[in-house]
């Protein structure tokens, strides 16, 4: 299951993290990334241990989505070594990311 992430545990969890990490910036009110919901959560589950899989949500961490230059959502990055090493803006199907993903497993 994807963890929820916030400003306070960002750091650690995605900055500090030993695996890559992919990261949702969603909202409640968006259609679209409620769609994107069970791709995200699959993710979560098939690569348990190997990525680590976060949800941010922009309403509440307005600080951590413009730090990100956040404009659009949904927003999913993928965080390697304390960078973003890949973005994607929209609604993607499952295999571009798993792709993305493989590349830094």
């Amino acid at each position: 299951m994807a963890t929820e992430l916030n400003e306070a545990s960002f750091q650690t969890e995605v900055l500090d993290a030993e695996t890559p990490v992919l990261i949702d910036f969603w909202a409640v009110w968006c259609g679209p990334c409620r769609m994107l919901t069970p791709t995200i959560e699959s993710l979560a589950s098939e690569y348990q241990g190997k990525v680590k899989v976060g949800k941010v949500n922009v309403d509440e961490n307005q600080q951590l989505a413009a730090k990100y230059g956040i404009m659009s959502i949904p927003t999913v990055m993928i965080f390697n070594g304390g960078k973003v090493v890949e973005q994607f803006i929209g609604v993607q199907p499952k295999g571009v990311y798993e792709d993305a993903l493989k590349k830094y497993i």
